[in-house]
């Protein structure tokens, strides 16, 4: 199959593009520069050089595609103002209207976008379980969440199958949230956040790489998949499960609510709350998860 692919050089699309090129996969990946990017992903995937949120020469190669995997986008991980707000917006919501715009020649042929998005889709619920049927929030992620997914959707209209995979927690060994937790907890500095009561959705790296190979394989698959490991934790238990995994204590008091939202503004709220959010399609579906429990899933990454 032909995979063209934004985000490839990124934390998840690295992993996920050494996997596709090792089946046998043709891929094609979009990237801002193409200088220095021998060394990140194999010799045999094809670099196109273009802004995927500014439409571009690059879009006339992603019609020769039968599956786009859209991964870029601004990280979250920050402390929001207007300016950093825009740039998590527009890096979704442009980037995926140019895809869009671009498979408009693929119209009669059997193509599939699995465009990515976000569990923040659900807003802050407290204990509710919530599955692909449960209703969007309304804070600043949920908005632009939404705006993201119909962006995508517009693609339904060129008769393109739009799958959305909403993604949790990404636990990976070279990047991720791990990369900013792990030094701190090694210093001894790992304690729960806030009320350390709110739900953590997470997923290990190899189950998410695994769910896009499961979901390219699937003929007849569209709309929200919730990309999170079946068993959710609160952030106690995970603060808790982190410090064995690295072999130190958690004995820090929690961090206050009231420094957090200091530190990292409207960010913060989204740290003290987070969501319960359950992979129900993809069980449905079949799809076995190598990594349900934190535990485990921690101990192999660490």
């Amino acid at each position: 199959m032909r995979i063209f692919v934004t985000g490839g050089t990124g934390f998840v699309g690295t992993m996920l593009t050494r996997k596709l090129v090792a089946q046998g996969h043709e891929v094609t990946v979009l990237t801002r520069s193409i200088k220095n990017k021998d060394h990140i992903l194999p010799k045999n995937a094809s670099y196109l050089e273009g802004d995927p949120a500014r439409a571009g020469s690059w879009q006339k190669s992603v019609a020769g595609h039968e599956a786009i995997i859209n991964l870029a986008g601004h990280s979250i991980f920050k402390r929001w103002n207007s300016r950093t707000k825009k740039a998590i917006r527009d890096s979704r919501v442009l980037t995926t209207q140019n895809l869009v715009n671009a498979l408009s020649s693929r119209i009669g042929k059997e193509t599939v976008l699995l465009s990515t998005s976000a569990v923040g889709y659900y807003g802050f619920c407290g204990d509710e379980d919530l599955d692909e049927g449960s209703p969007g929030g309304n804070d600043f992620l949920s908005s632009v969440t939404r705006e993201w997914e119909a962006a995508a959707l517009e693609a339904e209209k060129h008769g393109i199958r739009v799958i959305l995979c909403r993604f949790g927690t990404v636990l990976g060994s070279s990047g991720g949230a791990l990369n900013q937790l792990v030094p701190l907890f090694k210093k001894g500095l790992g304690s729960p956040l806030g009320g350390g009561k709110q739900w953590l959705s997470w997923i290990h790296e190899q189950d998410l790489v695994n769910v896009y190979l499961f979901l390219l394989e699937q003929k007849n698959i569209s709309g929200p998949i919730n990309c999170t490991a079946p068993e959710p934790v609160r952030n106690r238990e995970f603060t808790e499960a982190l410090g064995k995994a690295i072999g130190m204590p958690t004995f820090m008091p929690a961090v206050p609510g009231f420094l957090i939202r200091l530190t990292m503004g409207e960010f913060g709220s989204v740290i003290l709350n987070g969501q319960k959010v359950l992979p129900k399609r993809l069980i449905d579906l079949g799809f076995v998860f190598r990594f349900s429990n934190i535990k485990e899933a921690l101990e192999d990454l660490l």
